[in-house]
């Protein structure tokens, strides 16, 4: 792999963490970005490869400031991820639902816009969004309808921005941080049980899914594609 400059949003936890790690491995010099200052704090202590920068995805000046400042920026990597907007359509709480776009959907557009004028011509695209946008799972329509969107956005931009190369992975049930607010025990239940329900018999590692990432960041002859790496999720009734 050459030396190029990836800037991952949402890159210092969870799969964009493992793919930040993964490319800078490989040889990339790679920045990730954090709205949490904390988080920031914790990758300049424990992953001293990577260049760690505190910035809000729904700030768009200040997502073009650092992005000009890595310009020309080789390839782009948005993974963010809220915590709400699940739940059967009678009960579901709109106000919910639209915080998880405006943590996820609104953010992913914002920094797609400020960064594309400090792209490079060739640069690479790659967005995050989940298994629930596929599968017909109850209780996740409006969740769904977030990532839908969210992947919705890559055929089109890969034909707009070409000869830019715009992608995403679509991730099922991955064992990352994101359920660090469930007990330990009745995580470890959930995962177990869930892991039975899988095609490939295991939850997916933040590992696993970074992989695709990367694929999907370093391949130059893909584009407009969705990866599903979720485990045959969407195949199956939980």
């Amino acid at each position: 792999m050459t030396s190029r400059t990836t800037l991952i949003i949402g890159g210092t936890s969870g799969v964009g963490l493992a793919a930040a790690r993964q490319l800078a491995a490989a040889g990339e010099t790679v920045h990730v970005a954090s709205r949490d200052a904390a988080k920031v704090a914790t990758i300049t202590d424990t992953a001293p490869e990577l260049v760690a920068h505190q910035v809000d995805g729904n700030d768009a000046a200040a997502v073009a400031g650092l992005v000009a400042g890595l310009a020309p920026l080789d390839a782009l990597v948005i993974t963010l991820a809220g915590s709400e907007g699940a739940g059967a359509l009678a009960d579901l709480d709109l106000t919910a639902l639209r915080r998880a776009f405006e943590a996820k959907f609104w953010p992913t557009l914002t920094v797609l816009q400020a960064a594309l004028p400090h792209l490079a011509e060739r640069a690479s695209i790659t967005l995050v969004g989940a298994v629930s946008a596929h599968a017909a799972m109850p209780g996740t329509a409006g969740i769904g309808a977030l990532n839908a969107a969210v992947e919705a956005l890559v055929r089109p931009l890969a034909v707009e921005l070409a000869p830019r190369r715009v992608n995403a992975v679509s991730p099922g049930l991955i064992d990352t941080p994101w359920w660090s607010g469930m007990p330990e025990q009745a995580r470890a239940e959930w995962f177990s049980s869930a892991a039975k329900g899988l095609p490939v018999g295991h939850v997916s590692s933040a590992d696993e899914i970074a992989e695709a990432v990367v694929l999907a960041s370093t391949n130059t002859s893909m584009t407009g594609a969705v990866l599903n790496i979720d485990g045959g999720a969407r195949l199956v009734q939980f």
